[in-house]
C-alpha cells in the first residue's frame, strides 16, 4: 500500500513539473508584445526570490532584531551600488556586531 502511494506521488510531481515547464511553450507560441505583460514577466524571478528568502532572513539569526538590522544594512549596501559579495559581507558584519551588542 505504501509503495503505491509513493509511485502516485512521484507521478504527480513529475507531471506537475513537466506541465509548468512545457505549458508556456504551448500557450505562448508568438512573441509577447504587450508591454504590461512583458514588464510583469520581467519581475517574476526577482519577486519569487524575495518571497522565498525574506522569511529565512528573519529566522536565520538568534534574534529577529539582528536580522532586521542586517536586512537594513544589506538593503543600504545594495542601494549604494555594492555587488553581491559586498552586500553579503556587510550584512554578516551587521549580524555579528548586533549580536555582540544585543547579548
Amino acid at each position: 500500500m505504501d509503495d503505491k502511494r509513493v509511485y502516485i506521488s512521484l507521478a504527480t510531481m513529475i507531471l506537475t513539473v513537466y506541465a509548468i515547464r512545457v505549458l508556456p511553450f504551448i500557450i505562448f507560441r508568438k512573441e509577447i508584445k504587450n508591454k504590461y505583460i512583458r514588464s510583469f514577466l520581467h519581475y517574476v524571478p526577482y519577486v519569487t526570490l524575495a518571497v522565498m528568502t525574506f522569511p529565512a532572513i528573519l529566522t536565520a539569526t538568534s534574534s529577529v532584531w539582528s536580522a532586521v538590522i542586517a536586512l537594513g544594512v544589506g538593503i543600504i549596501a545594495a542601494l549604494i551600488g555594492g555587488d553581491l559579495f559586498t552586500v553579503a559581507i556587510s550584512a554578516c558584519v551587521a549580524v555579528f556586531l548586533s549580536e555582540l551588542i544585543l547579548l
